[in-house]
């Protein structure tokens, strides 16, 4: 009995910390956000990459080779130039890779970066009941095709999910941001 008050206290704790946390955004945001999707004319520029854990990036992250700050399932981008550019009908892409290449991508100066270009296949729209939207669509490029998922969110965060037929996943987050700013 002198337990009950114990476990009474803990699952209380346990409740009211997994509260889910509300994304707030200004009204002014929500506008934005929604002229930005609907005008598809925005960047989306990565803050921080997350890539799959594997036991290659485990190896590295143990060598000491990441920066500080960085581990094997977060890096971080800032400093580097990278984007994701929505502008009409094409799309625009130059993001950084960190994880495994299932297929060599080629010697001869080629880079392993997520670089297309080009109008995107099967572009859709969805605008959840949050007031963020989700945006998918196929791109290509050279050597690799891609589903690309992104999530913008109202308060201008957004995140990147790129699924590649020759390496891992990866995630990106970020802000995203009109093409004219």
């Amino acid at each position: 009995m002198k337990y009950l008050g114990s476990y009474l206290f803990i699952l209380l704790l346990f409740v009211f910390s997994c509260q889910s946390t509300k994304i707030t955004a200004t009204p002014q945001q929500l506008l934005m956000l929604d002229n930005l999707v609907s005008s598809q004319a925005f960047v989306i520029e990565s803050d921080w990459a997350l890539p799959q854990t594997t036991n290659s990036l485990m190896a590295i992250q143990n060598s000491g080779l990441l920066g500080p700050g960085n581990s094997a399932s977060r890096i971080s981008l800032v400093g580097n130039a990278n984007e994701l550019r929505v502008d009409k009908d094409m799309i625009t892409s130059k993001l950084p890779y960190f994880g495994e290449i299932q297929s060599t991508a080629g010697y001869n100066g080629s880079s392993n970066s997520i670089n297309f270009e080009g109008k995107p296949k099967d572009y859709k729209v969805i605008k959840n009941d949050n007031g963020s939207y989700t945006i998918t669509f196929e791109a290509k490029s050279n050597s690799e095709n891609f589903n690309v998922i992104i999530h913008l969110y109202p308060n201008l965060k957004s995140e990147i999910i790129l699924n590649g037929t020759k390496r891992f996943s990866i995630r990106y987050t970020g802000f995203v941001r009109s093409i004219s700013e």
